[in-house]
């Protein structure tokens, strides 16, 4: 299978926000809103220092990464969220998810990023066995929020 792994440009937004619909039905904590899906996507395509990956296949994306860099008084220094992570159900087990997270990988450590960081849901075993098989480690922190 022939895949290319790029960053997102504009002219991806309809695929991203599909691949972001398909996400959003498996995680139990958010609820696809397509206004406000299009909107960060937007933001993030504009955006300097965040950026979004993606795995194109016959001229359609069919996975996405997007990356947040913020600053970590731990690290000291600036450090990548990964905020979204899929890929399209019909592409799953075939390697894309592994290629994408490797070339996130690849351009955090070009940018000098220490470290990477997710939120993985904890009922979606899947995601948890490939972050597991691509050496991500669990922490001792739980993640919270509260909408202002």
């Amino acid at each position: 299978m022939d895949i290319t792994i790029r960053q997102a440009n504009i002219s991806d937004i309809n695929f991203l926000i599909a691949l972001l619909k398909e996400l959003f039905e498996i995680e139990e904590d958010f609820i696809f809103d397509e206004e406000k899906q299009r909107r960060g996507v937007e933001l993030l395509l504009a955006s300097d220092n965040d950026y979004i990956i993606v795995a194109e296949h016959d001229s359609e994306v069919i996975a996405m990464c997007t990356v947040l860099t913020i600053i970590s008084t731990a690290e000291g220094g600036h450090v990548g969220l990964i905020e979204d992570m899929v890929v399209q159900k019909a592409y799953a087990c075939k390697g894309i998810g592994r290629q994408l997270l490797s070339a996130v990988e690849l351009r955090a450590k070009e940018q000098g990023l220490t470290r990477l960081q997710l939120l993985a849901d904890r009922n979606n075993q899947h995601a948890l066995t490939f972050y597991n098989k691509m050496d991500w480690q669990k922490t001792q922190l739980i993640g919270l929020r509260k909408f202002i």
